[in-house]
């Protein structure tokens, strides 16, 4: 399956503070990428490299095998793209606005009205099409976004916290549509929301101080974890005895009666071996590790930052860099 975004050893400096360092991943038809990190570790950087508002210090941005740098104009074509704050016309009728958009898009009058029409019905807007968007709850007007991003069936959409500030009901109306777009695109999904990721996306990727420390299919990520298991006892057992026995890879103590195994035996084998040593055993489980559970391990640090502007802080300071 042929790449519809391709990212080579991307980096970004802003003068010596590196930013977003040496970063590469490819995104295909069907793919709901998740991008994660904690605040200010790059992920604004990146997603404005991506969509050509900012120009790399350092690497490649292939756009439906269309170079960035090189075709600006050509690449942003073949993309579609919802800022955290969606570019609204709100004295404009939902119908005018995503005319408007046709027309920047430089789509044919006749092709203009089918797009608005599709668009509009893809993203359950019709009852609403003559309204003002200044009247429509903020649920429509995250739709009225990313109608405008899928306006002219772009290959590729990029989403910045498509739900933030949505009441329950707006949120899962809004990630059915994101899985439906991902039928037929390619999608990223930047957010802070980890459960959101594990509903919507396929794929997930964690940057942190500007490195890609993750980058796997969701599945692979929380799939088969057979090897940890939370044991409970009535034996008190010290943490010296359960080091001695050799089935174990590895042990915590959680609790009085209580603790967490590693083994490269099955759950079956374990489980007997337990029972053998007359330990009393009274609970086994599987432990599997979530999303959140991820996230912390691979982005908690002394040097994060946790200032929740400082990437875009970054960038407002960097204005005359953005990319033609």
């Amino acid at each position: 399956m042929s790449s519809l975004i391709t990212v080579n050893n991307l980096t970004r400096h802003y003068g010596d503070f590196c930013a977003v360092n040496d970063i590469s991943f490819e995104l295909a038809t069907g793919d709901i990428l998740g991008f994660l990190g904690p605040n200010g570790a790059g992920k604004s950087s990146t997603m404005q490299m991506l969509t050509g508002n900012l120009a790399p210090t350092l690497g490649e941005i292939f756009i439906d095998g269309i170079d960035l740098l090189d075709e600006p104009r050509e690449a942003k074509s073949a993309l579609g793209y919802l800022p955290e704050n969606p570019p609204l016309y709100r004295e404009l009728t939902v119908s005018e606005y995503l005319h408007y958009c046709a027309r920047l898009h430089r789509l044919p009058k006749q092709a203009a009205g089918k797009a608005c029409a599709s668009a509009i019905e893809r993203c359950g807007l019709g009852e609403v099409r003559q309204r003002l968007i200044k009247n429509l709850s903020k649920g429509y007007q995250q739709r009225v976004g990313i109608a405008q991003a899928i306006l002219h069936s772009p290959p590729v959409i990029i989403l910045d916290e498509p739900t933030v500030g949505l009441d329950p009901i707006q949120i899962i109306e809004i990630r059915r549509l994101i899985k439906e777009l991902g039928s037929n695109h390619g999608i990223i999904l930047c957010t802070h929301i980890l459960p959101e990721v594990q509903v919507v996306c396929n794929r997930v990727q964690i940057i942190n101080r500007g490195e890609l420390v993750y980058n796997a299919d969701l599945k692979d990520m929380l799939g088969d974890q057979q090897n940890r298991f939370e044991v409970s006892v009535t034996a008190n057992l010290s943490q010296q005895e359960l080091d001695s026995h050799d089935i174990f890879t590895s042990t915590e103590k959680t609790g009085e009666f209580s603790f967490i195994v590693e083994s490269d035996a099955g759950a079956d084998e374990l489980t007997a071996y337990i029972v053998q040593q007359q330990w009393g055993l009274t609970r086994f489980t599987t432990v599997k590790d979530t999303l959140e559970d991820m996230f912390i391990s691979l982005t908690t640090g002394d040097n994060n930052t946790g200032d929740d502007n400082s990437d875009t802080d970054l960038l407002e300071q960097t204005s005359d860099d953005v990319a033609a």
